[in-house]
């Protein structure tokens, strides 16, 4: 694996290129729009201050748009015990995001005509003899299974989210221990997330494929996107290396627990990938890429599609699945992604196809809200996307000489950043859980003096003073009689 050595605990990626066009105009790339720079600064700047007042151990975050990887980034220590920084090259489990990988493999069988959705699970595994207790309902198709409305329980009968082991069955264990096991609903009656039903698509892909699992994801899907770091299952030799390390959730002495290493063995493919940020960016150009288009690279373009789309909506009207992706609205975007939590590991793969977004949060720690942290991205990004497509040529001027106020701010209160922002300063408390709603515009109107620029109706509110020492470095700022020391 590629690995970054540094000497800081944080690391940022340079702008990728994006795919050159016939116009001058729309070769360059997104990235390098001021406006979207500035907003995925923005970002970093909460998401960072949010996980280390959550003490995340290490977290490694991505941007994607489109072909663009417009930024990574890591933060704190992989390795606690050796001071290894997390980089964006950091390995993490990425638990349930393998249900994306496993899906596609499915329904890549699918477009080859070998499978098919609404067959009865049983059609594909003569070993399924999970006593369905509702035999007067529809079967137990493989739709219900990517759609998590098949009635199946959560888990394959074991306990293997407990710790401190957490030991996963094995194929042969699943298999002997299948027939003791009951559905919990008629098919097609509830939403009931399923691990098991996954691992039953992988084992569907295993007997149908003719290949190991592990050997057709590797040549159908990461080796054709060069997926080089990523694994379905953990790599031993990584851990505490190039992998971070594990971690509880927040004890209430403010303290998480080291966990141990594990393997999902049978339960890999809803549970066992591991990943990077710049391969899950790579998966996610991918699928920007084929929706785009009419084509066919890996899946049918019209089949990602399918995947992505509203397939199964409870009855509470508020829960929705595609095939395998999770689908849902909030505020004014529409995501498909996955989330993942596996012992010592929570992750969000998070996609707004709209706007051709790709968000990514891997982090080494239980209960982080990795999804929070990644909705909130699209919130900040979305609008200066929409900007930048709009209005290429219109970026605002901005003066340098404003560069150095710019830093995060530190009080008894938490702190705050001063953010490059249009053609002037913006202001983000970075302990706010709406940063798009907090942040607000700054106005010159003095020797190291701005006002606030109200957003009601854009009249200017209180004063902020910022002190410049000898050297004309600026220390801190005064806002409502009260200073804050520049940190950074």
């Amino acid at each position: 694996m590629l690995r970054t050595v540094l000497s800081a605990l944080l690391v940022l990626v340079t702008f990728v290129p994006a795919i050159a066009s016939d116009k001058e105009a729309d070769s360059r790339p997104l990235g390098d729009d001021q406006r979207v720079a500035d907003a995925v600064a923005a970002w970093e700047a909460w998401i960072e201050y949010q996980l280390g007042i959550s003490r995340v151990p290490a977290a490694s975050i991505g941007v994607v748009y489109d072909q663009e990887l417009l930024t990574a980034r890591g933060f704190g220590l992989a390795n606690p015990d050796t001071g290894a920084p997390a980089t964006p090259e950091t390995i993490y489990s990425i638990c349930s995001i393998s249900k994306l990988f496993t899906s596609v493999a499915f329904m890549q069988l699918r477009d080859q005509g070998k499978v098919r959705l609404d067959a009865p699970v049983s059609d594909y595994l003569d070993w399924f003899t999970l006593q369905d207790v509702h035999p007067d309902d529809e079967a137990i198709t493989v739709r219900r299974l990517l759609s998590h409305s098949s009635g199946l329980p959560r888990e394959s009968d074991y306990p293997y989210w407990s710790d401190p082991d957490f030991v996963f069955p094995t194929h042969e264990q699943i298999v002997e221990k299948l027939s003791e096991q009951s559905t919990l609903y008629p098919a097609s009656r509830y939403f009931q997330y399923s691990n098991l039903g996954l691992t039953l698509v992988g084992e569907i892909v295993t007997e149908v494929s003719g290949q190991e699992f592990d050997e057709r994801i590797h040549a159908e899907i990461l080796d054709p996107l060069g997926m080089a770091d990523t694994f379905t299952d953990i790599p031993e030799d990584e851990w505490g290396e190039g992998m971070a390390l594990g971690h509880s959730y927040l004890q209430r002495d403010g303290s998480r627990r080291r966990l141990p290493l594990f393997q999902t063995h049978g339960i890999a493919p809803a549970a066992g990938f591991a990943s990077t940020v710049p391969d899950l960016a790579k998966f996610a150009s991918w699928q920007f890429r084929l929706l785009g288009s009419d084509t066919q690279e890996i899946l049918r373009s019209s089949t990602l599609r399918e995947m992505q789309r509203v397939q199964w909506m409870d009855p509470d009207w508020e829960t929705t699945r595609g095939l395998g992706f999770g689908t849902w609205k909030s505020d004014s975007h529409v995501f498909v992604g996955h989330g993942g939590g596996c012992p010592g590991y929570y992750s969000q793969f998070l996609l707004v196809p709209k706007n051709k977004l790709g968000v990514i949060v891997l982090t080494s720690a239980i209960g982080s809200p990795v999804g929070f942290y990644a909705e909130k991205a699209a919130d900040l990004i979305v609008p200066a996307i929409e900007a930048a497509e709009d209005s290429p040529d219109d970026v605002p001027d901005w003066d340098p000489e404003l560069a150095r106020y710019v830093g995060v701010y530190d009080s008894a209160w938490g702190q705050t950043a001063i953010l490059r922002w249009e053609d002037g300063l913006a202001v983000l408390g970075l302990g706010t859980r709406n940063p798009k709603e907090s942040l607000y515009e700054l106005e010159k109107v003095g020797e190291h003096t701005f006002r606030r620029v109200r957003k009601d109706d854009e009249s200017l509110g209180e004063e902020f003073f910022f002190e410049v020492d000898d050297n004309g470095t600026v220390t801190r700022f005064l806002q409502h009689s009260n200073w804050e020391t520049k940190v950074r």
